[in-house]
């Protein structure tokens, strides 16, 4: 059947980051389609936060401490995964931060801060991962991307330079590893309701939409931002069989931002 495909029954899947919001979605959306779910953070405060939430929705995960941009902690974590979870079948490089400054105002180090969380430490797990998938003969790689892929904006110039990037490395491996049967994709989120983005989501002291939310509307056809939840169909075809010849693409998932050029004033 057709839905087999979907399945991901015994599978060891990697999300990196995924304490709450995004990551924790699509590692719960890996989990109820049969996936072994483990995870990190850099921090142990954050791990807890996870594990708590992980235990809450049924789900039994494992959680490391250990920072992505650090080669040699990423190793040791993914040769303890090997060893007392499985081989990793499925990479999620979702950790990832972004630093709102005015380009001229931005420090060198800031701007490499974001690179190498957002860019190198993508690089790094799937270095890492990478030869236990070539020895099982397959591996799906996800990595999250953004609509700043595609499109710059005032005060990301770091976060816009890093995700760009990291959708060529997603082609890089496809083009250097998909004859090992290795499929890497992205996911580019559009405009999310998370935690984070909820400060732009309050109502005015007058009950209007803050401006910026007012903004996102008006420039996504689907009429409202994005959930975590819109996240996880997609995040579960890319990892399944059912995307075995889809390889060096971003899927954005986004209600249309970047199909739409906006009203008309």
């Amino acid at each position: 059947m057709i839905l087999n495909q979907f399945s991901l029954e015994g599978k060891v899947a990697l999300v990196t980051g995924a304490a709450y919001g995004i990551g924790l979605a699509i590692a719960r959306a890996f989990a109820e389609a049969g996936a072994k779910i483990v995870f990190n953070c850099s921090r142990q405060e954050t791990i807890d936060r996870g594990l708590a939430a992980y235990k809450e929705l049924g789900i039994e995960a494992k959680g490391y401490l250990c920072d992505v941009t650090n080669e040699e902690d990423v190793k040791a974590m993914v040769a303890d995964i090997e060893k007392t979870v499985g081989t990793i079948d499925i990479l999620v490089n979702n950790a990832g931060i972004i630093k709102r400054i005015p380009m001229e105002e931005m420090s060198a180090e800031d701007f490499r801060r974001v690179v190498d969380v957002d860019l190198i430490g993508p690089f790094i797990c799937a270095k890492a991962v990478i030869p236990g998938m070539i020895k099982k003969g397959h591996g799906k790689i996800i990595n999250i991307c953004s609509m700043m892929s595609e499109l710059g904006r005032e005060t990301v110039s770091a976060y816009a330079a890093a995700k760009g990037g990291l959708k060529m490395l997603t082609r890089n491996i496809c083009s250097e590893y998909g004859e090992h049967n290795i499929q890497c994709n992205g996911i580019g989120p559009g405009y999310i309701a998370t935690e984070q983005t909820a400060p732009l989501r309050e109502r005015q002291a007058d009950g209007s939409r803050h401006p910026f939310d007012k903004f996102i509307i008006s420039k996504t056809p689907a009429a409202r931002w994005g959930t975590p939840e819109d996240l996880m169909g997609p995040a579960v075809f890319l990892a399944s069989e059912a995307s075995n010849f889809v390889n060096g693409h971003v899927l954005y998932v986004d209600g249309g931002i970047l199909a739409y050029i906006g009203k008309q004033p």
